[in-house]
This record gives structure tokens, C-alpha cells and sequence, in this order.
């Protein structure tokens, strides 16, 4: 078990105020957490500069380690007056939020609600009642806040304090999943009712820059299509196009909604199945089973004429995405090769991006 960011930095405040008042005793500090529980940190550093407390502790995350494993979360304190509020700000490596959809407004810092919260009761417990300014910072933020979700989210300069419970559980792949969420709300909150669905970065190029839809519009699911789908359709999302490689978006075609090969790889049996249904000879049957990719296999079919199979597949696609969330939510699909070009399509994707964003005039059927 590890701890959040935002233990973090409730507990550097925490020890930051402790050394204003000279009262620090050891090397750790104990913070309260948001279930009513305990947790003790251990500081990397603590002192007292003029009129400021500074501490510094190493975040851990445990048995679930992430990019922000070993950073450095900072915390400066001073005391404004005998009475009043506690001002919390970022300061070096904290980022800033520049776009609508998330916990914090736009133009302030990027710390959560709940680590804020977290930050008020360490520091209440030293100073009941003064007027504090406490500033966060992760000297390594900047760096770190390129390898997450934050330049997607349109938070820039650094790294978000996160964190609902304070510690971290070993549940790595739930983590990554709800971590995707974010970018669902903001798709909402810029007022979006058709979204991008795509595994990966390159449908996220090819949506943004062949497409011409908006960044926010676009989500990186990964491998949770099912799960994601669910969650758009909780979120009462009208309408998904699922666009991305031939490859991942196959394994849907079969039921299968969550695409990791550890889970399930039925791409090329799925293919020559409806290959089969379509009416492909046996001999061509065979040679397509041989080949070693979908995206060498669909080309091939492409090749001998069949790209009505493959806009097949591509509908079959949105209405196995559509029977998963039980018709709460429409979907269109448009499958691609790894260098973002079209081979299949249904006409419902179509119809959207030409309504909405820029369809390219080479793929009509």
C-alpha cells in the first residue's frame, strides 16, 4: 500500500507548520484521512526560513507504482494572521487548469477538492484558527506531468495532486480505467453529444489531424471498450464513433470488449469467419488465415475486392458496441491501418463526421 499525492502534500504542510512552531519531534508526521483513518509519512526534509515552514516528502506508491513514484511533493507555509482561512496555491511543478470539464475551475491550480480538504485538516490540527498560506510544489512536476494524462486534460506546467483516499491499493488496470474518466466529463462539459472512442494515439492523430475533431472530443481508451462504452452511457452520451486500427477493433466484432491479448486474440478467426460468410473461396480462406496480422490480411481482402467485407465488419463492430450497452448509446465505427488510413467503415461514422468535422473526400462509398 502506498500514498497519494495528496497525502503527500497534507503532509509536508503539516510538518511545515509543526517546524514554524518548533514543535517537530521526529522524522515522520501523521495526517488524518478522509475515512477517518490515520497515516503516518516519513519526511525527506523540514525547516524554517524567515517567516516560512518548509517540508519536502517522497511520494510512494506502493505496490501500484506510478509515474509520480520517487517525486518529490513540497509544501511552504506561513502564518498571515491570528484568524481567518487557510489559502492553498501551487507553486513550482504543480500545473495549472486551462480547460473546462474537471474537479478544479479553470485558471487555478490543479489540486483536487479532496487533497485540499486533506491539506485544511493536517494544517488545523497545528493551527486551529489562523489565517495560512500554504504553497505546493514538486520541483520535478514540469517533467514528470508530460508522462500523464495532464497535457490531454489542458493542464500545464506540472504535475495534478490527486487522490479521493489518501493511499494507494494495488489495482493498477482499475487505476488506468478510471483515470480515462476524466476525459469523458470534460467531452461533456465543451458541450460535445458525438465523442471519439480510439485504443490509442494513433487514432488519436489520425481523429485530431486527418478529421479535424477537437481534442476534447477524442478519447484514448485503451483497451476498455467496454468499459468505457458503459461509462458514456452513464454519462447519457448520444453518440460514440469507435475509430482506430482494424487490429483491436476486430476483437469487438467477436464480443470481445476488452482487447489486451492476455485477455482475448481471436482477430484472425473472427476475420475469416465472416470472410467465410461473405462467400471468399476456400482457397483464399486459407491463404487470408496465413497471414500473421489483421491489418496484412484485411489488406489482402481489400486487394481481391472484398472492401465491402471489411465496411461489413465495421457495422458489425457498432452493433455489437450498441447491444453491450443495450441501445442506450449509438455508435458508428471506422477501422484503420497503422498509418491512420481508412479501410472500412459504416455509413452511421460516416454520416456524423461528415455532419460535424471534415470526412476526407478520398473514402466514399
Amino acid at each position: 500500500m502506498g500514498y497519494t499525492t495528496g497525502s503527500c502534500a497534507a503532509g509536508a504542510a503539516k510538518a511545515a507548520c509543526l517546524q514554524l512552531k518548533n514543535e517537530l519531534k521526529q522524522i515522520t508526521v501523521e495526517i488524518p484521512l478522509p475515512s477517518g483513518e490515520r497515516l503516518n509519512l516519513p519526511l525527506k526534509w523540514v525547516e524554517k526560513e524567515s517567516v516560512w515552514g518548509n517540508a519536502g516528502i517522497i511520494k510512494d506508491a506502493g505496490d501500484d507504482p506510478d509515474v509520480t513514484h520517487g517525486l518529490e511533493i513540497q509544501a511552504k507555509v506561513r502564518v498571515l494572521s491570528n484568524q481567518g482561512e487557510i489559502h492553498i496555491r501551487g507553486g513550482k511543478g504543480v500545473g495549472i487548469v486551462t480547460k473546462k470539464g474537471l474537479q478544479v475551475p479553470t485558471g487555478e491550480s490543479a489540486i483536487n477538492p479532496v487533497p485540499q480538504q486533506m491539506i485544511r485538516k493536517a494544517i488545523r490540527e497545528v493551527f486551529p484558527e489562523e489565517e495560512i498560506e500554504v504553497i505546493i510544489e514538486a520541483p520535478e512536476g514540469e517533467r514528470i506531468a508530460q508522462h500523464t494524462l495532464n497535457p490531454r486534460l489542458g493542464i500545464v506546467g506540472g504535475i495534478s495532486i490527486l487522490g479521493t483516499t489518501g493511499i494507494v491499493r494495488p489495482m493498477s488496470e482499475e487505476a488506468f480505467k478510471n483515470s480515462i474518466l476524466p476525459e469523458l466529463d470534460q467531452a461533456i462539459a465543451y458541450g460535445h453529444q458525438t465523442i471519439i472512442l480510439t485504443p490509442g494515439h494513433y487514432g488519436f492523430r489520425t481523429a485530431t489531424e486527418k478529421l479535424k475533431i477537437p481534442a476534447e472530443a477524442v478519447i484514448q481508451m485503451s483497451n476498455f471498450v467496454g468499459f468505457i462504452l458503459e461509462e458514456a452511457a452513464y454519462r447519457k452520451i448520444k453518440n460514440v464513433i469507435l475509430l482506430g486500427h482494424i487490429g483491436k477493433l476486430l476483437k469487438v466484432a467477436g464480443g470481445i470488449f476488452h482487447t489486451h491479448n492476455h485477455v482475448a486474440d481471436a482477430r484472425m478467426e473472427i476475420l475469416v469467419a465472416h470472410a467465410a460468410l461473405h462467400g471468399i473461396s476456400l482457397e483464399q480462406l486459407r491463404s487470408i488465415a496465413e497471414f500473421p496480422t489483421a491489418e496484412g490480411a484485411a489488406t489482402e481482402l481489400i486487394s481481391l475486392g472484398e472492401q465491402d467485407l471489411i465496411h461489413e465488419i465495421a457495422a458489425l463492430v457498432s452493433r455489437r458496441a450498441m447491444e453491450h450497452v443495450q441501445e442506450k448509446v449509438k455508435v458508428g465505427t471506422v477501422l484503420t491501418l497503422l498509418d491512420g488510413s481508412f479501410i472500412g467503415w459504416d455509413d452511421t461514422a460516416q454520416q456524423w463526421i461528415q455532419s460535424k468535422w471534415q470526412w476526407p473526400h478520398e473514402y466514399e462509398f
